[in-house]
């Protein structure tokens, strides 16, 4: 229970801190509002499910990716423009570490929601399933900005950060699939050790 009020505290602090004098206040709320709505969701879900340690700290980490997004914007955040120029980049990158987090990290919620509810039983299929919920994920949020940008005009210009590729929707999706793969291939079996371990302790 302390290590969840130390992620709550956690939570709050990058929140705040993002907060302080961002880019511009639109593109902050869009940016982090994923974060506030989840957050929200996992602490009225508590009491009938709580997730492993391990899935909770890469909730988190996620959470701080969006606050540097929503910060600073994703194309214009220091490090990644100073990247930019030491590699001789065409565009600030930052948005695809967010895309790939995108598939990284729901790719830990949706196969422990599967094992642990035993929704999928079959290795394979949970492989298969969880890399697809995600890539839908992927889309469903490109469906949302090109929704955003529809209803605001202009003003969602920071928010979609495209910055001129052509291509940027599709490459978003494309590195969320392979942040969701990433995961399955690297996490599985450390994932479903911490699932061992916090059933043992349950029961």
């Amino acid at each position: 229970m302390k290590q969840h009020i130390l992620k709550l505290i956690l939570f709050l602090f990058g929140l705040v801190l993002s907060g302080i004098q961002p880019h511009d206040y639109f593109t902050w709320f869009l940016e982090v509002l994923p974060a506030i709505l989840g957050i929200i969701i996992l602490v009225f879900t508590y009491k009938n499910f709580q997730f492993t340690n391990l899935t909770y700290w890469m909730i988190l980490l996620h959470c701080y990716i969006l606050f540097i997004g929503g910060h600073y914007t994703y194309a214009e955040v220091p490090l990644f423009d100073w990247i930019k120029e030491a590699f001789d980049q065409s565009r600030n990158n930052y948005d695809k570490v967010g895309h790939f987090a995108q598939g990284f990290v729901p790719a830990f919620i949706v196969r422990e929601l599967f094992v642990r509810k035993k929704v999928v039983h079959s290795k394979s299929w949970l492989s298969f399933i969880t890399i697809t919920v995600c890539v839908f994920i992927s889309v469903m949020y490109e469906f949302i900005e090109w929704l955003v940008a529809i209803l605001t005009g202009e003003s969602a210009d920071a928010f979609l950060g495209t910055q001129g590729y052509v291509w940027d929707t599709q490459s978003d999706m494309l590195f969320a699939t392979i942040g969701a793969i990433c995961m399955i291939i690297l996490f599985s079996k450390t994932q479903d050790y911490q699932i061992f371990k916090s059933s043992s302790i349950t029961n």
